[in-house]
């Protein structure tokens, strides 16, 4: 399966990187949403693990643009954010994301959110 890692932080998209495709999972990073929406026109994906708090396009609108695109529906959204107000923590489950995960997190809080998608077996 592809992984789509969308944060302005080369070293979280290094760090979930390196923790995924230990995992068997094919990765590919972006930068901000709207690059993220460029990698996904014509691409198909499993996963997006989605910053808040980017430049150009923050996560909450990439996650709105990416469900109003019915070729993406079943993409597995997680937000991964330093956003602990229940408000973004909202916004982003009502735009569509699955779930979510505040930074800093380790592997195996990573991993019980994927399986919590349905993503991986227990």
């Amino acid at each position: 399966m592809k992984a789509l890692i969308v944060d302005d932080s080369s070293f979280i998209r290094s760090f979930l990187r390196a923790l995924l495709e230990s995992h068997a999972l094919e990765c590919v990073e972006a930068e901000n949403g709207q690059v993220a929406l460029d990698i996904l026109a014509g691409s198909t994906f499993g996963l997006a693990l989605v910053d808040v708090n980017m430049p150009v396009m923050n996560g909450l609108e990439f996650v709105k643009r990416l469900r109003g695109n019915p070729e993406h529906k079943d993409m597995k959204v997680v937000m991964v954010t330093t956003e602990a107000d229940h408000a973004f923590i909202e916004a982003a489950l009502e735009f569509g994301a699955d779930e979510y995960l505040m930074k800093p997190f380790d592997e195996e809080s990573l991993l019980e959110k994927l399986q919590m998608v349905g993503l991986r077996q227990a």
